[in-house]
């Protein structure tokens, strides 16, 4: 279907960036490319620009902001670039002057304004700025391999033409969350270097990860347009996890064949103009060294190893879940996790659960590609269930105009165009959407309300201190509706608000949920239960290659269990869609699982 990867089909290169969303195998991918091109007598830097990077999980080496050589990869060096380290540093640049200057209150404001993604994004980007423009550092390796890309929106503010720093020092409202640009102009002509590296398709290439699933083939295909648009184009698709064969007699490897399948039949016209290349689906975790080697071989598993350890897990179903919820009467009900985790599902299945335990339920969901729709394939509801969807991009851009109404009679041309495209930052998103989830909640006193897709605990705080202190933030938060302000109360009441965090048993879901679940800690919100989704390790399969994977999953099931969850429940891979409500219905009554079955 597709040429199997090898990277010696991009050695052309000097600098890889390897992007996708949570949970593709990107760092797995960015591993193994580094060890194979290392082997093949290449000196190469691996560098993880990512804050929860898992790259020494990887490669199973501690590593720091040093590049340090890997043991038994003659030429290869890795580090960790720590985002999170600079985005403190640079808070601190921007907020120390107003230290004994302003009200602690507002010096906190602004702190949790700068604490968001965007900071972090553009403090990472400033880190390995370095790597690309200058030569002392570049010149020592024949390849520098990045895993965690930096964003359209982040190589777009780069490029604005505007005095950031000017605008900033005239900004009386309060601090973007983007502040750290108000030291960029210094740095202008190293960022231009950078920009004009990053467009050189002879120094450069972009490799899009993605899974053989809809949701991650529709987000590779937005960040490969939106980095198209920035000129970055020397640009290829991996597709990672495919499976090349199932067994006919076995249900879910059979499903999981023809589901990659569609997804791949089904990929947006513009990735099909991509250059694209597949990995296999292995039996095997993409850890350590000896098993990076093994990927680009398409190496699997003896059944021999496929022995279980250990006890068998016991964990309830979706139905404890809803018994849960039912019991404590619980009001309002958050479904969250990356994309790609089957969040949508899970959501609609408690939506349904608790209908039929006699309840009035309103389902919303934030999620552009009408996924909702697709569950419910039009079935016939219970009379007890209502159903909504929020459109973010119609949200954000009544947000938008909203500020930029504001400020259009105060500020000039330069500093509109700034606030333009900092309005375009995922910060402005998450506010925006939660506005309208509040009028949602708001409108629904009588109701269960259950939603897909919710804010981060940087969006809950930074909405918290605009309750008292809009005035410095209305630029970038606007006035807070009264939905809102009675509504965080109401997230940070354990009795009316149930929090699930759906995951896989994988790593980098578990992490990027275990840092999300930190997050909310943060705004003093907790998670009631983590649902660990489309389990291999709790379904029943007799194919060797599936039941590899699900022995790799055991570990992190017994980490969310042992450390992560205080309640948490397993759903089984299905050999099936679960689409409409009777198929909700029954997939919503799952009992307690043994996973015994390896």
């Amino acid at each position: 279907m597709f040429q199997p990867f090898d990277p010696k089909m991009i050695v052309a290169a000097k600098f890889l960036f390897f992007t996708g969303k949570g949970g593709v195998g990107k760092t797995s991918t960015a591993c193994a490319t580094a060890v194979a091109l290392a082997e093949e007598g290449k000196k190469v830097l691996l560098v993880s620009t990512d804050p929860a990077s898992n790259l020494q999980d990887v490669l199973e080496v501690g590593l720091t902001n040093s590049p340090m050589a890997i043991a038994n990869v003659p030429n290869l060096y890795a580090c960790n670039l720590d985002p999170e380290e600079a985005a403190k540093a640079y808070r601190e640049n921007i907020i120390g002057p107003y230290r004994g200057q302003l009200p602690d209150a507002v010096v906190a404001n602004m702190e949790e304004q700068l604490s968001g993604a965007c900071t972090v994004e553009i403090a990472a980007f400033d880190q390995f700025t370095n790597l690309l423009s200058d030569p002392k550092v570049y010149g020592k390796y024949e390849h520098i391999i990045f895993d965690t890309a930096p964003t359209g929106h982040t190589l777009r503010l780069l490029q604005l033409p505007t005095a950031w720093s000017g605008f900033l020092e005239d900004n009386t409202h309060g601090a973007s969350c983007l502040g750290p640009l108000s030291g960029v102009s210094e740095k202008k002509q190293i960022y231009a270097i950078a920009m004009d590296t990053l467009s050189d398709r002879g120094k450069t290439t972009l490799i899009l990860v993605s899974r053989p699933d809809e949701s991650s083939l529709l987000e590779a295909s937005r960040a490969s347009k939106e980095l198209k648009d920035i000129g970055i184009s020397n640009q290829v698709l991996i597709i990672n996890g495919l499976l090349h064969s199932y067994l006919p007699d076995d249900k879910i490897s059979a499903t999981l064949y023809e589901r990659q399948r569609k997804a791949i039949k089904g990929m947006p016209k513009d990735l099909k103009q991509v250059v694209t290349y597949s990995l296999p689906f292995v039996s095997y975790s993409l850890t350590g060294i000896q098993n990076l080697r093994y990927l680009f071989k398409h190496y699997t598993l003896p059944a021999k190893q496929l022995d279980a350890n250990g006890e068998p897990i016991s964990l309830p179903g979706l139905n404890q879940v809803m018994e849960d919820f039912s019991e404590n009467n619980t009001k309002v009900i958050f479904a969250m996790g990356k994309g790609g985790v089957g969040k949508t599902t899970i959501a609609s299945a408690i939506a349904v659960g608790l209908v039929e335990k006699g309840h009035k339920v309103h389902l919303t969901t934030t999620d552009p590609a009408a996924q909702v729709e697709f569950v419910f394939q039009n079935s016939a509801l219970n009379e007890q269930l209502t159903i909504s969807r929020i459109n973010p991009t119609e949200e954000v851009e009544a947000y938008r105009q909203e500020i930029l109404f504001r400020v259009s009679d105060e500020l000039d041309e330069e500093a509109i165009a700034y606030i333009e495209e900092d309005l375009k930052s995922p910060c402005t998103e998450e506010i925006a959407v939660f506005r309208a989830f509040a009028e949602v909640v708001a409108r629904s006193q009588d109701e269960i309300v259950v939603i897909d897709t919710a804010p981060t605990g940087h969006t809950l705080l930074l909405l918290d201190a605009a309750q008292s202190y809009h005035k410095e933030l209305a630029r970038s938060t606007g006035e807070i509706p009264e939905s809102v302000q009675m509504l965080l109360p109401r997230l940070r009441n354990r009795k009316e608000t149930g929090l699930v965090i759906v995951t896989l048993a994988e790593a980098t879901p578990v992490l990027e949920a275990s840092r999300l679940q930190a997050d909310l800690r943060r705004a003093d919100i907790f998670t009631e239960w983590w649902v660990i989704n489309q389990s291999l390790y709790a379904a029943e399969t007799k194919d060797p290659v599936l039941k590899g994977r699900a022995q790799a999953e055991e570990a992190w099931i017994r980490q969310v269990i042992a450390e992560l969850a205080e309640k948490s429940a397993i759903v089984p891979l299905m050999s099936e869609e679960i689409t409409g409500y009777e198929q909700l219905k029954k997939f919503s009554n799952q009992g307690t699982l043994v996973a015994n079955t390896l």
